[in-house]
């Protein structure tokens, strides 16, 4: 796995929860033995329900929490065991554009102190080079010189994306993080941002790594895909593949509830019974045997191994 452009094999991450009890201590699986493999100049996306640990992965990758187990490999290095000083150099490759444009944005600085702040903070550059790259950056994210002094509250929300975008590419990363990058906007400028995020790969020669809820920005954007429910990937693969033959009960019922356009298709949406199980207390086999529909009694108890059941598409399933 060390050979890939972005790698994580065994990837668990734990939060402590408050217990009830004096001195004991209650864990909180937010990742468990996750492996990812991301390709340069892939765009992998990663989906799943709310509370999957979606965002908790692309943290992690960060540095912004702490690993409980496992590594993370990056352009060949293992980012879980070096040293923080090599790690702050090695962050400079990756960035990260935030979900919600209104709160991403430090409502005090102007346009062109939110865009230049990455390369203030790096050091290296005069003011007149920072300056000459922040109007480069905004006419190449849809904006002009002629928002450069004006402040976040003057913009509607896809314009506020647009910039914390182009503060994201401020610094040539290698690897974009996309965490929920449109879920945020009206849905008329969706599009617009998604095509946004496709002609900057193209022109930038980016990684992507992409988490959504939305599947059918995923099957628009992204080439590989992986499918996480409760801190565990249940099937991932090309896109492609995924969409037109998915295995896995839960990626079934994600992508019946695409939206079509057309008013004739027939409705298969499969809805899911039950809850959620806690993160604190997760089930001992498969962690989604509790809504399974198609779930028999050794799916309680007995967790499911990843395995491969075509050309580079894997399944954690024993009914697959």
């Amino acid at each position: 796995m060390s050979d890939a452009f972005l790698s994580a094999e065994n990837l668990t991450v734990n939060f402590r929860a408050k217990s009830g009890v004096p001195f004991r201590r209650k864990m909180i699986e937010a990742l468990t033995d996750v492996t990812i493999r991301v390709n340069k100049g892939d765009a992998y996306g990663i989906v799943g329900e709310s509370g999957c640990g979606k965002s908790t992965f692309a943290n992690a990758v960060l540095g912004l929490v702490p690993v409980t187990g496992g590594s993370i490999h990056f352009m060949g290095r293992n980012l879980t065991s070096m040293p923080r000083s090599e790690f702050r150099k090695a962050r400079l490759d990756m960035q990260v554009i935030f979900q919600d444009p209104f709160s991403s944005l430090n409502p005090r600085f102007s346009v062109y102190q939110i865009i230049s702040e990455p390369m203030r903070i790096r050091g290296g550059f005069s003011k007149p080079e920072m300056v000459k790259r922040v109007v480069e950056l905004l006419e190449m994210v849809g904006l002009s010189e002629r928002d450069i002094n004006r402040f976040p509250s003057d913009f509607s929300g896809g314009q506020r994306q647009r910039i914390g975008i182009a503060r994201s590419i401020s610094l040539h990363p290698k690897l974009l993080i996309c965490d929920e990058p449109v879920s945020a906007l009206d849905v008329s400028v969706h599009a617009q941002i998604i095509n946004l995020l496709l002609d900057l790969r193209d022109e930038l020669d980016m990684t992507y790594v992409f988490i959504s809820h939305n599947l059918a920005a995923v099957k628009g954007v992204c080439n590989s895909m992986a499918c996480m429910y409760l801190g565990n990937i249940m099937e991932y693969g090309d896109t492609e593949k995924i969409f037109d033959d998915p295995l896995h009960p839960y990626t079934k019922a994600l992508i019946s509830a695409v939206l079509t356009p057309d008013p004739d298709a027939a409705d298969n949406r499969i809805i899911l019974s039950g809850d959620i199980p806690s993160p604190i207390d997760p089930p001992a086999g498969c962690r989604f045997s509790g809504r399974c529909p198609e779930a028999s009694a050794d799916c309680a108890s007995v967790k499911p191994e990843m395995r491969e059941v075509g050309d580079g598409h894997f399944v954690a399933c024993l009914k697959a």
